[in-house]
């Protein structure tokens, strides 16, 4: 895949909550993401939880969502919150950006 295409597709922002910075969360969730052959990106927020936009085939943002409600190993998901968005297709790969 050309790295400045964009990858259509529906697109999801989604904020998990519980033990999730501090235990390879955004990483991780990047790995899974690109796995699946998703884009987007991915960031700590300064309240402890996570949030994120993923963009990509259907079944894919299905598979990313069930992971997400677990997380990685180390980490306690107590919340998922998971809402259909109207943000332009995000660029291709998956970026882990800086805390806000």
């Amino acid at each position: 895949m050309n790295p400045e295409s964009e990858t259509s597709g529906p697109s999801y922002r989604f904020r998990v909550s519980g033990r999730v910075q501090g235990v390879y969360f955004r990483q991780a969730t990047r790995q899974q993401a690109e796995k699946l052959g998703l884009c987007g990106w991915v960031r700590n927020r300064a309240d402890g939880s996570v949030e994120g936009l993923a963009c990509g085939a259907p079944e894919a943002l299905v598979r990313l969502r069930d992971w997400l409600q677990k997380g990685p190993p180390a980490a306690r998901v107590d919340t998922l919150d998971w809402q259909a968005s109207r943000e332009p297709a995000a660029p291709a790969g998956f970026a882990v950006l800086a805390t806000v």
